[in-house]
């Protein structure tokens, strides 16, 4: 099993990888030569295909949060599968036309799946999909309605929904707080489904929401806006602290670990169990975990090992956990109960969490 090492900066991996693609003699378009998506077919140029590629939102591998999700799906496909795979990380800043780059350099090198960590990849996938048919292409938190790529979508709002039944619970101040890293659609399900997970279970409970960015995706990005928002909230009494905006988080788990009695709620991996996280786990109420791993790891095994390629919209949910609430430390177990409850009815129907705040 060879593992090919990540390249943090995704100008300097593009580079490299184009290189690597006029090594091989590939070229860039896909010549529709290839009989199978699997990864043993042949890719553009008649360049064996490689193990997966996979792009990382910013923040990247050591995110803490949803990049590190993904990256643990991939590294348990790379352990028992023994694939050839390749690592790229989006820089703040980055253009349509850049993502374009790095997906389209993958897919020339012959790598297969080439997975897409993010919404922001959307345009840029789509038009890269297009151009190699005989790859399969995955993106996370975004559809993209194509033969050839899986669209892995997660009820976060569901999730988030739980959690806010456990903020509702736990806090003593009557206020909980949610931080958003930006303000789009996508974060507005996390914020959605936890003011509704609240108010359902104790509608005299306030709600604060505040957010990084309008609509930039820095805000998965910048601890020190976080750890600011966080500080704020604090000093108004709230002490319940529920961030979605990826390695962000981290600063406002910090600020939540410095004020006693107060929780923070992580986002999208368990974020108790995170070494990097560890002196701070005490303060960590739960994590609304979204499980990016499973769905890389079944989208690489469908092409690599199965060579039955997953594609169209796969939905993961509180019913098939593909989403749900972290219980370590403890710190919820004695209302689990009622957090169990909540779960049931979301699943049975009885509940209908909203996407939208």
């Amino acid at each position: 099993m060879r593992r090919v090492s990540k390249i943090a900066a995704a100008g300097v991996a593009t580079a490299a990888l184009a290189l690597s693609v006029a090594a091989c003699g590939s070229s860039t378009t896909d010549d529709n030569s290839s009989s199978s998506n699997s990864s043993s077919s042949t890719g553009s140029g008649g360049a064996k295909s490689k193990g997966p590629g996979i792009a990382y939102d910013v923040g990247g591998r050591g995110d803490h949060s949803f990049n590190d999700s993904a990256a643990r799906g991939l590294d348990k496909a790379d352990k028992e599968l023994g694939v050839e795979s390749k690592e790229l990380t989006a820089a703040n800043g980055e253009t349509d036309s850049d993502r374009e780059q790095h997906l389209d350099a993958m897919a020339a090198a012959g790598y297969n799946p080439v997975i897409a960590v993010g919404y922001t990849y959307g345009p840029a996938l789509t038009k890269i999909a297009k151009k190699y048919p005989n790859t399969t292409f995955g993106i996370v938190d975004s559809v993209v309605d194509l033969p050839n790529v899986d669209s892995m979508t997660f009820a976060t709002e569901q999730s988030s929904y739980l959690a806010g039944v456990a903020a509702a619970l736990k806090t003593k101040t009557g206020k909980v707080g949610f931080i958003g890293g930006v303000q789009n659609a996508l974060i507005g399900t996390f914020d959605a489904g936890f003011a509704q997970g609240v108010k359902d279970t104790k509608p005299n409970v306030q709600v604060t929401r505040e957010y990084l960015y309008k609509n930039d995706p820095r805000g998965f990005n910048d601890a020190a806006s976080a750890a600011g928002k966080a500080q704020g909230m604090l000093d108004r009494g709230i002490d319940v602290i529920y961030t979605a905006a990826g390695l962000s988080g981290d600063g406002s788990i910090q600020k939540v670990a410095g004020k006693s009695g107060a929780w923070a709620i992580g986002v999208d991996s368990d974020q108790y169990q995170d070494p990097a996280l560890a002196k701070y786990q005490k303060s960590i109420l739960t994590s609304a975990v979204k499980n990016v791993d499973v769905a890389v790891y079944d989208l690489i095994v469908s092409v690599d090992k199965d060579k039955k390629p997953k594609v169209g919209t796969n939905t993961y949910n509180l019913a098939n956990n593909g989403v749900s609430l972290a219980t370590s430390g403890n710190f919820i177990a004695d209302i689990q109960s009622q957090l169990d409850a909540a779960k049931q009815k979301i699943v049975s129907g009885q509940v209908k969490v909203s996407a939208t705040p």
